[in-house]
């Protein structure tokens, strides 16, 4: 076998930076000699974190993966749920986070079009786009050009390629100002008899390269994903991959038109560390080997080499497995969207992978080293510290608890993000249900042509995960599990996006071992299974960690969309339940954040038992037609609820407390397992007599009505007041952004 040519600008040490001298040991033995520079950059790439979790495998066993309506569950590109009806859905969760920092607009664009592959590849049509994201401190002079740059990126890929964008979170913190977290989650529709896999198993098989052309932008962006920043991170833009929507739409159209054909034996998006990651996973998996000719590979760029070829990182291509003789109805469907389409070689039954190019053979290399085989790592962990509950009546009530509630609704945190998600195109398609007039807890989509509909949710708090990873792991499934049920669905299953920093700390590691075990403890209680996921590892700048994050896309079917339930549309008149405790749990609070200027304290416990109960009688009360009107609360506690809904349905509510627990604590707490409900006197009286009768604590906490927002009567602010400081902080912000990131 003889070498290639080095690449331009590229030479061994840039494969050798991405493994360690103890990983290079076990290529030497595994190979018997050393690998030249393709093969090497072959294992510098599916050995990247981004690749193979080598320090999250072992931990990741730990999450339950199925339950009655799991289909597929992790391990394939999407996880698959059953839906009834003979139809599934199809849905996963990434993280394009360095990308996304070094160049915000591909870097987010080209996420979503990354997640929509892993979508349809599976033979779904993607419906929704959702995404979770974090930026710095809003007073970092590059936060806004971030913010611009990121909205924009998912905006104009989404809007193009013509899939709703119908949901999602925003959230700034000082802890990402040197790392954003830009996570996109992607929701298809497919019928069950009808679902694609990656698995390559038979034999003598055509492989089929079919989409865009392959160029030089993205070369190692997988291992870029798999090491923290530092100074001179921004010279990596050429790492970063750019997007073409309108491709894209052309891909999915072509690849739904030839998996009606009866032409696919199997099907791989070209995603991260490209054609070497489609083929050796395809291979991998189906226990047979594959041997590809890169002179056949469409190219846009000249002179590339196969190290080029192999880990360029080129946006809207995939790799097929063609029934024998079934190539030319693969090649007509592809021509007549007018995108690339080759045979680049065929499977064997050598369980390797062979490269050929200009007539010599590059790489040749046994598949179970690079794949299966690849590191797991034990790594070293330990526990946070556990801190100490916050003691309410150790802090001083504030004297105003109007301006207390106005300064929370009109923070960083819990302010209006309209002026990212009006960027995007949420009812494309015709079947997002939700919307600015009629908002909920979860986005909500039709199941076209049916009456059902999913509902959809991305969720976490990273702060309650800093203070306890294992509680902060509780709460992020816990709290995507009551969006859900807030609308009246019942949850299905989960996909994550595990965001953290350095798994080589230790304490960094425990975060991650800590918010995994406290995840898995939820999904089992809740019985909400992990189809499908990703882990983003080095999230760091100069040895400073991001917050853990580890981010939870969920989705719920309502098996009617007319039963369902939203925040917005009080009356006056109609009363304000409150089901479940509340204790007044101040510890990681926005309001201790933001009013007593820190995130100290432990934070609100996650009874699971009770999460379930309390969610379980709430979607029973949605689904009799007695609450209409419900959200879950969360951020900022009771109050800021109760504020938002009022916001949302343009009237005021009169908010009255009783009890032990001091006003300001009962108003901003935290406590979990809790929902408040709008409803009318009769329905109300009839809540609570359910509630009573099913040992669910409930009872009534205000009346609807009025211009105000009133705590006791003693403390109001008017509803205008609230609505200014909830939807003005995000324009003021983000004015002048856009001229800003032009520049």
């Amino acid at each position: 076998m003889t070498e290639t040519h080095y690449a331009p600008g590229i030479d061994e040490d840039v494969a050798l930076d991405h493994v360690t001298a103890e990983e290079y040991d076990i290529i030497l033995s595994e190979l018997g000699r050393a690998p030249n520079l393709v093969e090497l950059g072959i294992f510098s790439v599916m050995w990247s974190e981004h690749c193979s979790y080598k320090s999250s495998r072992l931990h990741l066993a730990k999450f339950p993966t199925s339950g009655e309506r799991v289909v597929y569950g992790p391990g394939e590109n999407a996880g698959v749920v059953d839906i009834g009806d003979n139809q599934v859905a199809v849905f996963k969760m990434e993280s394009h986070n360095h990308p996304s920092f070094i160049e915000p607009y591909q870097g987010s664009a080209t996420g979503v079009g990354g997640i929509l592959r892993d979508v349809f590849t599976m033979g779904a049509r993607p419906v929704a786009l959702m995404n979770a994201l974090r930026f710095g401190d809003p007073s970092h002079p590059k936060t806004r050009q971030l913010v611009s740059g990121v909205a924009a990126g998912i905006g104009g890929y989404g809007n193009c390629v013509g899939v709703p964008t119908v949901g999602g979170e925003t959230n700034f913190d000082k802890g990402y100002n040197g790392n954003i977290l830009v996570n996109a989650m992607a929701v298809g529709l497919a019928d069950r008899d009808k679902i694609f896999t990656a698995a390559a198993r038979e034999v003598g098989y055509p492989v089929l390269y079919v989409g865009a052309k392959t160029g030089r932008d993205g070369i190692h962006g997988a291992t870029m994903a798999s090491a923290e920043f530092g100074e001179g991170s921004e010279e990596k833009r050429p790492t970063v991959q750019v997007g073409d929507p309108f491709t894209e739409k052309k891909l999915i159209e072509a690849c739904l038109e030839l998996m009606s054909e009866d032409a696919i034996s199997s099907i791989q998006d070209m995603g991260a560390a490209g054609l070497t990651s489609s083929s050796v996973e395809m291979a991998s998996s189906g226990g047979v080997g594959i041997e590809l000719d890169l002179d056949h590979v469409p190219q846009r760029e000249t002179a590339m080499t196969a190290y080029e070829m192999m880990l360029s990182e080129s946006q809207e291509r995939m790799l097929m497995i063609i029934k024998p003789g079934r190539e030319h109805v693969a090649e007509r469907v592809f021509k007549k969207w007018d995108l690339d389409v080759a045979t680049i070689g065929k499977t064997t039954d050598t369980g390797r992978l062979v490269l050929r190019h200009k007539g010599e053979t590059v790489c040749d290399l046994p598949l179970d080293p690079i794949g299966e085989k690849a590191p797991k790592y034990d790594r070293p962990h330990f526990p946070a510290e556990a801190r100490a509950s916050i003691d309410a009546s150790r802090l001083k009530a504030p004297a105003d608890l109007g301006q207390t509630l106005k300064s929370l609704i009109g923070s960083p945190d819990m302010a209006s993000k309209k002026w990212i998600w009006s960027q995007y195109d949420r009812h494309v398609m015709a079947d997002t249900v939700t919307s600015s007039e009629d908002p909920a807890d979860a986005a909500i989509v039709r199941v076209h042509g049916s009456n059902k509909a999913l509902a959809i949710t991305t969720d976490c708090t990273p702060r309650y995960c800093a203070a306890d990873p294992f509680e902060g792991g509780k709460q992020a499934v816990a709290e995507a599990w009551r969006n859900l049920t807030a609308v009246g669905a019942d949850p299905i299953a989960i996909t994550d996006c595990l965001n953290f920093g350095n798994p080589e700390r230790p304490e960094i590691m425990g975060q991650f071992v800590g918010c995994v075990e406290g995840m898995a403890a939820a999904c089992g209680a809740l019985s909400f299974p992990v189809v499908s996921g990703n882990v983003s590892l080095y999230n760091e700048t100069d040895g400073k960690a991001i917050p853990p994050t580890p981010a939870v896309g969920a989705v719920g079917l309502i098996p009617d969309v007319s039963v369902r339930a939203g925040f917005g549309g009080m009356k006056e008149g109609q009363v304000l339940l409150c089901v479940g405790e509340t204790q007044g749990q101040l510890g990681a609070s926005l309001y201790l954040r933001h009013i007593e200027g820190d995130d100290d304290g432990a934070p609100p416990g996650v009874d699971l038992e009770v999460e379930k109960r309390n969610g379980d009688f709430v979607r029973g009360q949605i689904r009799s037609g007695r609450a209409r009107i419900v959200h879950d609360i969360s951020d900022g506690g009771l109050a800021c609820a109760a504020a938002e809904m009022a916001i949302a349905s343009g009237v005021g509510v009169k908010l009255a407390h009783e009890g032990q627990v001091e006003l300001f604590a009962w108003a901003f707490g935290e406590d979990q397992a809790r929902y408040l409900i709008a409803a009318d006197g009769a329905d109300a009286e009839a809540i609570l007599k359910a509630a009573k009768s099913a040992d669910i604590p409930a009872m009534a906490v205000g009346l609807v009505g009025g211009d105000q927002l009133t705590l006791n009567a003693q403390h109001a602010v008017s509803l205008s007041e609230l609505k200014r400081a909830h939807e003005d902080w995000m324009p003021a912000l983000m004015a002048n952004a856009q001229d800003e990131r032009a520049a």
